[in-house]
């Protein structure tokens, strides 16, 4: 009877309990509690955040123009109409001098940058250094006689998913505004924006403008760089995408030592991800890794051992869950050092040693056309190992490649792309750019053109 009495007793407690343990709810005991807030980090940090405008003149071209018959009738304008085009980013200030880390798409192009601070000051800008694969760009502050105050960098890599960060920025040109949300993701790799695809991934509110500012964490250090958006609106869906800090500072590194060029370690070999089938033929319980498909002769990696279906899964420790990981990995080790690598060959981990040195660049001999011909105002060079590793072909790759294409130029209109490779003009053999610049010069009524592109041979005739 008396363990009835006992049991009852203890239910009676534990309903009279449960209401206040699935509560959990207390009044804020102090005035300290009601004023918890973000404003201290951000008091700190966004007087180095900046705006940055950027404009460019260009031509209003009738496309009518185009047609030969209209010019023939009517004749070309000595004249055409200029417009001026703006567009406005953020940017973030990484040096006291005065240089700015925002996106190489905000100026790219850009004949006038200006910089604006927080307290509305404006500064002219000029471009220190571009990289498009990346999509960074280093400006500096034309006249600064002042020390600007600055972010610090953050370590990316101990970055965790559900760490609060705030995103500063200028979205829609209303004005530097702050966003507040965490880290939804990490190593995010099929967003498709540059050649590093390993982006962090935010629901912190990233708009129109935002793009070159400040991802920052709780301790007031720069996490990344915001870059993108997920939108079909074109507005904020909570899905934003931030350049690690990690390869921003090596962007910043380059441009302080006076790089025009971002140098960064070549390995020397293509890799490729790991698909099911691939993963159940080597017997792995998951696909992940990057297979090794090509090793260039007297590279890095031929030097340190890596062999022909090699799969690395591991570079200093870090996993590897497929190329493009690695390639961020490796690319944000420092140059004149070494990195180990962990392969799997033969059902065994092979740690190799591989030397961090940058890609040859010899014989490149960039140059830009300018004859009348299908490729006026297309930058062409030879393909050395630097040029292939910047353009993603494999090293032992010959003969002559469109490195950069002129906005509005004869070259971008008929369908050139950046990374063509060109292999004849007009049954002419093209080994080099002095041999398409000759085959450029000589007028001709029809142009067949021989091109590789992602690996495959077009044949192309054009008009003269």
């Amino acid at each position: 009877m008396f363990a009835v009495r006992m049991i009852t007793a203890l239910l009676a407690l534990a309903a009279a309990a449960s209401p206040a343990m699935s509560q959990d709810r207390r009044v804020p005991t102090s005035p300290v509690e009601l004023r918890l807030s973000y404003a201290p980090i951000v008091q700190r940090v966004q007087p180095a955040v900046v705006n940055v405008y950027a404009a460019k003149v260009v031509q209003n071209r009738n496309p009518l123009l185009d047609d030969p018959i209209f010019r023939r009738f009517f004749g070309v304008p000595g004249q055409q109409p200029e417009q001026m085009q703006r567009s406005l980013g953020s940017g973030v200030m990484v040096d006291s001098s005065g240089l700015v880390v925002t996106n190489n798409h905000v100026i790219e192009g850009a004949d006038q940058v200006k910089i604006s601070l927080s307290d509305k000051r404006e500064f002219e800008a000029e471009i220190v250094l571009k990289d498009s694969r990346t999509d960074l760009a280093v400006l500096r502050i034309k006249d600064g006689k002042e020390k600007f105050a600055t972010l610090d960098f953050a370590n990316s890599d101990e970055l965790l998913v559900g760490d609060v960060v705030l995103a500063i920025g200028n979205p829609f040109g209303v004005g530097q505004t702050v966003t507040h949300g965490i880290i939804s993701a990490l190593a995010r790799t099929q967003v498709g924006i540059t050649d590093y695809q390993f982006f962090i991934q935010t629901d912190a509110a990233i708009n129109p403008g935002n793009s070159g500012g400040a991802l920052v964490d709780m301790t007031g250090k720069l996490a990344g760089v915001n870059t993108a958006i997920f939108s079909r609106s074109g507005g904020s869906q909570g899905i934003g995408f931030a350049i690690p800090a990690n390869m921003v500072r090596v962007v910043v590194a380059s441009a302080k030592s006076g790089g025009k060029a971002v140098k960064r370690p070549w390995l020397g070999a293509r890799l490729q991800a790991v698909t099911p089938e691939i993963a159940e033929t080597l017997g792995l319980r998951v696909p992940s890794g990057a297979l090794v498909a090509n090793v260039t002769a007297g590279s890095p990696a031929a030097r340190a051992g890596l062999k022909l279906s090699d799969l690395v899964v591991a570079i200093d420790g870090q996993t590897v869950d497929d190329p493009n990981g690695f390639d961020y990995r490796f690319a944000t080790r420092p140059l004149g050092g070494t990195a180990q690598i962990d392969v799997q060959r033969a059902g065994k981990t092979v740690k190799l040693t591989v030397p961090l040195e940058t890609a040859p660049d010899t014989g490149r001999d960039e140059i830009v056309l300018t004859s009348r011909s299908p490729f006026q105002g297309a930058r062409v060079a030879n393909i050395s190992p630097a040029v292939a590793d910047e353009l993603r072909i494999d090293a032992d790759t010959k003969g002559v490649v469109v490195t950069e294409l002129a906005d509005g130029a004869t070259a971008a209109s008929v369908g050139f792309q950046k990374g063509d490779i060109i292999l004849a003009v007009n049954n002419q053999k093209i080994t080099k750019t002095s041999d398409l610049e000759k085959a450029t010069r000589e007028s001709a009524r029809l142009w067949r053109i021989v091109v590789v592109r992602g690996g495959q041979q077009i044949n192309v005739t054009l008009g003269g």
